[in-house]
């Protein structure tokens, strides 16, 4: 397994910096990553998103770091047009070349929304959102690409219900960004979950969590709810409640070598943050 991170984990140090993702390159590279992932590329004003994705690609060589995977939100449910939507992805896909990753990560939904969400199912969308994926995946293929759905997102986040997708798009080039930290927000537990779908993992997230149970006052700032109630706030990788090294011990029993991407979503600073995070993702790719 190597090491990666998400310019997600960036975030709140971009805001404070000035700085855009093209900088992230050589500093994930100072850092001591192995690669760097990229999040929904935010090209600067007067420049394309295929010119900022050639722009990143020259730095990356530059400085010898990979990018292990391209991530962007996508909702194939909820999509005026489906066939607009599978299009747009399928653009997507031309970037993730431009970039030269080899797996790239869209999300299917969100979830139904308005007076649907009363009664219609996971069930009922599996259909929509498989044709969305399928078509997604064929394109993608052709340009060397794999493409995943992660667990994200409460509708589409449980293990059960990610399998089921896998399953429906029953096509080799598709399977799961699997994020062992995501499942709780479903309160799915993550060695049951990482377990249930570590053989459909093509690229992993590694995020920690503090976790208070629901039963109990809300601790305050910082804190989101699960589905069921559980008070959940980001943490640094090895400081929080996540058993992310036994979950990286299930999937690399089950075959998973490739890059493992931390993505940060704590209060803590950005680079002390990920500094820390990375000395103990290092400590537990050794120990697996």
């Amino acid at each position: 397994m190597k090491t990666s991170v998400s310019s997600y984990s960036y975030s709140n140090y971009m805001r404070q910096s000035g700085k855009n993702q093209l900088d992230l390159v050589a500093l994930a590279k100072e850092m001591g990553f192995e690669a760097i992932e990229f999040t929904d590329l935010r090209a600067p004003e007067g420049v394309s998103q295929a010119d900022f994705a050639r722009q990143i690609r020259a730095e990356a060589d530059r400085v010898g770091i990979d990018i292990s995977s391209y991530t962007i939100g996508a909702d194939f449910l909820n999509a005026e047009d489906l066939d607009k939507e599978v299009e747009r992805l399928q653009g997507q896909v031309d970037i993730a070349a431009i970039l030269g990753v080899r797996v790239m990560r869209h999300d299917a939904t969100g979830g139904y929304k308005g007076a649907e969400r009363t009664y219609k199912t996971f069930e009922d969308a599996l259909p929509i959102l498989a044709e969305g994926c399928r078509r997604v995946t064929e394109y993608a293929a052709q340009k060397g690409i794999q493409t995943t759905v992660e667990n994200h997102g409460t509708f589409c986040q449980d293990s059960i219900r990610v399998e089921k997708l896998v399953h429906a798009v029953g096509h080799p080039n598709f399977g799961l960004l699997v994020d062992v930290g995501n499942f709780l927000c479903a309160d799915d537990p993550s060695v049951t979950a990482v377990s249930r779908v570590a053989s459909f993992a093509r690229h992993v997230h590694v995020k920690d969590f503090h976790i208070k149970p629901g039963n109990e006052p809300n601790p305050g700032k910082g804190f989101f709810t699960s589905r069921g109630g559980t008070y959940l706030r980001g943490a640094i990788l090895g400081h929080g409640n996540v058993p992310v090294y036994q979950c990286l011990r299930i999937l690399k029993q089950s075959g998973y070598d490739g890059f493992v991407s931390i993505e940060f979503e704590g209060m803590e600073d950005n680079i002390p943050a990920l500094e820390i995070g990375l000395a103990n993702l290092k400590t537990y790719i050794s120990m697996v």
